[in-house]
Formats: structure tokens, sequence, C-alpha cells
């Protein structure tokens, strides 16, 4: 618990000028990540390589991630902010140079891929967390319903966007973009006072100020003694195992099933991005049910639906995928936006940076295992069964879970979850760490 009661947000003024800065530093991250790929598949036309570069992206958050968190929540949140952006803008810099020289090499796009990989995994759970010192818990879910909007516009604009700069900029015009944006977003952070969680009880009786593997432990703890948490976190991976493979399998349905071409794979994703825009306006006026759970799981098990519609489409009812993932993307929306606001509304918010990233790292690492497992027997039973089989189990997962006690009431247990809380520093330190969520 913190050293202080935390005062409640007065306006949503400072957190909007934040959240504009970070709109333009996501344009030109999602503009140079559009760029990049463009470039290695022109250059290479290598799956291999795509698929080393989509991997290299990952690593920072699925092997790092569990140690970030520790240190943005010791750290001072908005310089940790600034700092990330300001990696990613000199990354992007250095690419600039390269391309402009002539001397770029696919091995250093690795390396800046990787870069501005890390940087992210610093920013976004500091961006997350001082969400919810910035944002009154009842709004939570109304501004998560905004950034469920913004991603959706991004997933519907950044490519064609990207397109059309590749054909009137050199490369290296296209990135300075990034640069432009990023400064923008450090700019906006500088203007905003963002405010920093208290102390955490056990290190404000003792005077001392805990080790770094003291505050691992104690993020660890945090979740294995809250059983709601780790339902939550456990869900979450069996979801992105099960679902994570059907985007990679999406081309492959369009040309062996549908027998379609790239403006059905177009057609499709755009599908996906306009129920995802659709899904956060709804969440956004709506602001889902009084309990976020219910939100969560009931759209849930609607994405499981789109999923399955979108396997059970007939080759020559082309129009009925489409339709299935659209439902899908709204549904997502629905379901993504109150898991977060859960997530801030309960998480003590000196614990949230260590939450974050253990579940972000988890739930990242189950979509090589789940590609792992979905890709041989997908080429055995066939891509489209694997749609049915993902739809059928996240509708499962989504059912099942209204019938969990510990994870329907997991905001009604948030108070007696911080008396365990309140206790912690009197339990014995882990023995191993555990495996951890995401998205």
């Amino acid at each position: 618990m913190s050293e202080y009661t935390q005062t409640p947000p007065k306006s949503l003024r400072p957190f909007m000028i934040l959240w504009v800065g970070q709109v333009f530093s996501l344009l030109g991250s999602q503009l140079v990540q559009f760029a990049l790929i463009w470039w290695l598949t022109q250059q290479t036309g290598s799956a291999t390589v795509l698929a080393i570069a989509s991997i290299v992206g990952l690593v920072p958050q699925v092997v790092l991630g569990p140690f970030v968190g520790p240190l943005v929540d010791r750290w001072n949140r908005k310089r940790t902010m600034i700092v990330a952006d300001a990696v990613v803008a000199m990354s992007t810099v250095v690419l600039v140079y390269l391309f402009r020289t002539g001397a770029v090499e696919i091995w250093q796009i690795y390396i800046v891929l990787f870069v501005r990989a890390l940087g992210g995994s610093f920013h976004w759970p500091a961006m997350s967390a001082s969400t919810t010192l910035m944002v009154p818990q009842e709004k939570l879910t109304r501004i998560q319903g905004l950034n469920q909007i913004l991603n959706g516009g991004m997933s519907i604009a950044s490519a064609p966007l990207g397109a059309l700069l590749i054909s009137l900029l050199p490369m290296e015009g296209v990135l300075m973009i990034d640069v432009v944006t990023a400064t923008v977003a450090i700019i906006t952070i500088l203007f905003v006072h963002i405010p920093q969680p208290g102390r955490e009880a056990g290190s404000q009786s003792t005077g001392e100020n805990p080790s770094y593997i003291a505050d691992l432990q104690a993020g660890l703890r945090y979740m294995l003694n809250w059983r709601g948490l780790m339902l939550m976190a456990g869900m979450a991976m069996l979801i992105n195992m099960v679902l994570g493979p059907t985007n990679s399998f999406t081309p492959l349905l369009i040309t062996d099933h549908f027998g379609g071409t790239a403006w059905h794979l177009g057609a499709i994703q755009a599908g996906f991005g306009v129920g995802v825009l659709v899904g956060g306006i709804l969440l956004g006026v709506w602001g889902g049910f009084k309990r976020r759970i219910f939100t969560t799981l009931t759209a849930l098990a609607g994405i499981g639906l789109g999923i399955l519609v979108v396997g059970l489409a007939p080759a020559g009812l082309f129009p009925l995928a489409v339709a299935g993932m659209l439902f899908a993307g709204v549904m997502s929306s629905l379901c993504n936006g109150p898991i977060m606001a859960i997530f801030q509304a309960t998480v003590s918010p000196s614990m949230q940076g260590r939450v974050f990233t253990l579940m972000g790292s988890a739930t990242a690492a189950m979509m090589p295992l789940g590609l792992a497992v979905a890709g041989p027997l997908a080429d055995v039973i066939g891509v489209r069964t694997w749609f049915l089989i993902g739809g059928v189990i996240t509708i499962v997962a989504a059912v099942g879970g209204f019938f969990i006690p510990s994870l329907v009431n997991i905001e009604r247990d948030r108070d007696s979850h911080q008396v365990i809380e309140d206790m912690a520093p009197n339990v014995a330190p882990l023995a191993a760490p555990v495996m951890e969520p995401a998205e």
C-alpha cells in the first residue's frame, strides 16, 4: 500500500495532453515499422528474414520484461518515458544516416528493431502505470476505449499512409517522420506533471530502500498471492496461444480456402481494424457493464464467435469471413479495454510496472509457443480447422470464467488482497520465479 493516499486527479487535461503526444509517437513508430518491413521484403523476399525481424522485436518484451518492471516502479516514470522515446528516436537517426550514405545492411536493421523494442518495453509499462494516477478510476474504462479507437484507427490508416509516403519520399525521409513525432511526444511529456506512486508499506516501516531483487520478488509474490489476478493472467496466456496463430495463418486461409489475392487479405485485415475502431467508440460512449470483468468475459466469447465464423465461412462466402473478422475486432476492443482498466484500478500503483511487464512477457511468450504447436498441426488438419479450434477454446474459456468466483470478483476482492499486500514483507521470498501474462 502506498505511503500516502493518492489524491484523485481533478482534471483529465494533463493526461489528454500526454495522450495526444503518444498518438504522434505511435503513428511515427508504425510508419517506420511498415517502411522497414517493406524494405526487407523488397530487398530479400525472404520469409526467414521477416521472421527474424519479428522475433527480434519480441525478445525485449519476452526476455527482459520481468526485469524491467521493478526498474519502472523504482525510477521516475516521467524521465523513464522521456529517455525511452529519446533512445527510439536516436536509433532511427542512425538508420537515417545509414540509408542516406547507402551503407545500410540487414543486420543493422535487426539491431535498430531490437533497440526500438527495448525502448518500448520501458515506455509502455511506465505510461500504463502513470495512467492510473492521472485518470479517475470511474473513467479508466472510457480511456481504454479511447486507446482502442486509436489502435483501430492506426491499423486502418498506417499501412496505406506508409505506402503513400514510400512512393513520395526516400526511405530516410519516411524515417525522419518518426524522429519528428518522437520529439513531439517528448515535448508533451516535459510539460505534463506525472505523479509518482507512494512507497510500499514494507520499505516505509523499515526506512530501507529495497533492493532490485527484493522488488522483483515482491512483484512475483503480489501476483501469486492474488488468485483472481493469476487466473486472469492464465486466461490471457491461453487465448494468446490459441488465437495468435490465426493471424499468421490468415494469408494461407485466403489463398488455400477462399482462393483469394492480396486484395482479399487487405479486406479481411481492414475489417478487423474497422471493428477495433467501432468497438473503441462503443466502449468510450457506453463504458461497459458496471462490473468490468463481465464486459471482458462477454466480449471474449464474442471474439471466439467471430473467429469461429471466419473458420466456418464457405469458400464462396468470403464476405461472411470479413464480417466475422469485423465482429471479432469490435469484441477485441470491448475485451481488452476493460482488462487494462481492471488492472489499473485494482493493482497497487507501486506494483503496476512489475505486474504489467510480467504479464506482458508471459503473454508475448505464448505467441511463438502457439505457432510451434499450431504450425505442424495445421499442416495435418488444415489451417481452417485451427480457426475452429481457436474459436471454440476461446468461447469455452470465456463462459467458464463466469463460474470462477475469484475471477468474477477480481475487482471486489481488491481490498482484501491489499491486506495480503501489507503482509507481503513478512512472507518468505519465492524459491523460483513464476510465469507471467500480457494483453
